[in-house]
Formats: C-alpha cells, sequence, structure tokens
C-alpha cells in the first residue's frame, strides 16, 4: 500500500508539501498540487481518513439525530441526505433513536458531546425537549428538519397551510361535516408538526363558518393508528363525517382501509385526504398534498455546507414545494 513519502518521490517534493497538496490545507502551487495529486493516482494512493482529519481539523462526518427511520417520511428523507452527503465525500454517523426514552437522553447527555462531525442535521426536533438548543450549544454547524427550527437553519413545508389546502378542497366539494384523523384537542399529545397541522385544519373550518362542526379522531400517525380511529369514528352511521382529513396519508390509508371493510363507499359516501404523497398514496388512489422528503434531504445537505463553509453568515429558512393532487379519493358528497 502506498504512503504518503511514496507520493512525495514520486513527485519529488517533500511530505509535507504533498500533504499540504492532497489535503488544500496551506499554500501549493498549482502545477505543484497537479504534480502531486498525479502522482497520488498513478500509486492508487488513499488517504487514511484519520490522517486527514489530524491535518485538516475535519472529521469529513455529519451526525445525524431523527426518529427511528420505521416510517416512509423518515427513511425517504435519509436517503435524501445520504445521498447529498455522498456527493460531498462524507460519511454519515446516524443516531435514529425515538423521544422521551432513556437511550436519548443518554444521547443527548454523553454520547454527542464525545463526538466529533464537522456538522449536524437534527430532524424532527421537539421544542418541549429543549433538544435543539443543545446543540446549539455545542457551537457545531446545525441544520434542522422540521417545523420547530428555533435559531438554526432548516429546511420543512409548511404544515399548517399543507393541512388548510388539504381541508379547503373538501370545503370547496361541498363537505361540512369533516373530521380530522390522527389529531388530538390536548397539544401535548402531538408532535410539533402534526399539531400545525390541525391548526391548519381548524383554519379553514374557522374560515368557512365550519368552527363548530370540527371533529377529532385521535390515533398515531400510522396506518394501524388510522385504521383503529376511523373504526371507531366511521362505525356510528347517523354520526359518520361526510369527508376525513389525515394528519398524513398513513393515517388516512389506514382510514381508506377502515372504510372499506365497514361497506362504506369512498369517496361515493366518504371523502379522504392526506398529506405527504407516501409511496403507497397512488396505489389507494388517495387526494393528497405532496412533499418529497428525498429533496427536503438534499437541501438540508445543501444548508449544512453552507454553515460549515460561512459559519458567520446568516441562517436560513427553506420552505419546500408542496401541492394538492387530486386523485380518486374525494368527490362531492352524496346528497
Amino acid at each position: 500500500m502506498s504512503t504518503i513519502a511514496d507520493v512525495a518521490a514520486r513527485a519529488g517534493v517533500s511530505k509535507a508539501t504533498a500533504s499540504r497538496a492532497l489535503t488544500g490545507r496551506g499554500y501549493v502551487s498549482d502545477a505543484t498540487r497537479q504534480q502531486v495529486q498525479d502522482a497520488a493516482r498513478e500509486l492508487s494512493y488513499v488517504a487514511h481518513s484519520s490522517a486527514t482529519s489530524l491535518a485538516t481539523g475535519r472529521t469529513r462526518t455529519v451526525g445525524v439525530i431523527m426518529p427511528p427511520v420505521d416510517r416512509w417520511f423518515f427513511s425517504e428523507l435519509l436517503a435524501g441526505i445520504q445521498e447529498g452527503l455522498f456527493a460531498l465525500d462524507y460519511e454519515l454517523a446516524l443516531y435514529g433513536i425515538r423521544e422521551s426514552t432513556t437511550t436519548r437522553e443518554q444521547l443527548f447527555d454523553t454520547v454527542l458531546p464525545q463526538r466529533r462531525f464537522d456538522g449536524i442535521i437534527a430532524v424532527g426536533i421537539q421544542p418541549s425537549a429543549h433538544e435543539l438548543e443543545r446543540l446549539q450549544r455545542s457551537e457545531r454547524p446545525l441544520v434542522s428538519v422540521g417545523p420547530y427550527s428555533e435559531g438554526s437553519s432548516a429546511v420543512s413545508i409548511d404544515d399548517v397551510a399543507a393541512a388548510r389546502i388539504a381541508t379547503e378542497h373538501l370545503i370547496e366539494l361541498g363537505h361540512s361535516d369533516i373530521a380530522f384523523v390522527g389529531g388530538s384537542t390536548d397539544a401535548a399529545d402531538l408532535s410539533f408538526g402534526d399539531a400545525m397541522r390541525v391548526e391548519g385544519y381548524l383554519e379553514a373550518l374557522q374560515a368557512a363558518g365550519l368552527a363548530g362542526s370540527a371533529r377529532f379522531a385521535e390515533s398515531t400517525p400510522t396506518m394501524p393508528g388510522g385504521y383503529e380511529a376511523a373504526v371507531e369514528l366511521l362505525g356510528d352511521r347517523r354520526r359518520r363525517p361526510t369527508a376525513i382529513v389525515g394528519v398524513c396519508d398513513e393515517a388516512a390509508i389506514g382510514a381508506t382501509i377502515a372504510a372499506r371493510r365497514l361497506g362504506i363507499a369512498v369517496p361515493a359516501e366518504l371523502s379522504i385526504v392526506g398529506i405527504d404523497d407516501h409511496q403507497h398514496a397512488a396505489m389507494f388512489t388517495l387526494t393528497t398534498i405532496r412533499q418529497s422528503p428525498r429533496e427536503q434531504g438534499h437541501e438540508a445537505v445543501r444548508l449544512l455546507r453552507d454553515r460549515m463553509e460561512h459559519p458567520e453568515g446568516p441562517l436560513e429558512r427553506v420552505a419546500t414545494a408542496s401541492a394538492l393532487v387530486v386523485r380518486n379519493s374525494t368527490s362531492a358528497p352524496r346528497t
């Protein structure tokens, strides 16, 4: 295996000059840098990551903190982050740990302070845990993904607008009895983003003079959660709503399955709209608000690169595009 000494000898320069040429740390003329790079390529020389870290002060590693990636949004987002970091020749250290656990607390108390990262991407951080503030105190370049982004560069969608647009679509079709599946009247039971989606739902009803008809079927933002909540919501024919807004597509798909098993025709007897454009949304012909978590991952890496290169620069907030995608799960209510 070739060493930096071999490269220096091949290029006819000192080891220090060869190191500066390959790491970019310190001045080397363009001609000498090209000469050293050609020698390294001829010898198939690859710098050891630890040595490079010592020479440059950088680890070429980014820490990513997020909830477990067992849900579509987080797995797609992680794929986008990984693609973006790979293109920049950075490695990824993933910490996918559920909130409000002793393991999560240990991560912030002892693990992260001891790790060396060039930057951190924090996903879905909740304000109540003050985790974002703890990351900021580490004084490492930081980007957050999600609606809570106090004091950091961030990328997210407008969750309030997403739920408002979804609800307005149903109102425009003529629905006045619209339930929200996955919400709660107690904000403490919701993630920050889901609480904002509840806010958007209520805003749309308020604007249409329907605030008194707001209804919540509490559930986790998952297919099983949406299914269980919808079974209970739809079981009483006399109190059955004509439309449902899901806090996310997974909850909306769960509600769709529940309606079909109860013999309720979608959309003839019940309209359903979700938020996210999940990978299974088209299969269930679900009307939804589209967002692209993979693109958000790419954007998060771009923002982090900017923070690493210009740590004193202004914070940047990016709201990625979202749009209503109308499929066959919504229609005018039956008269």
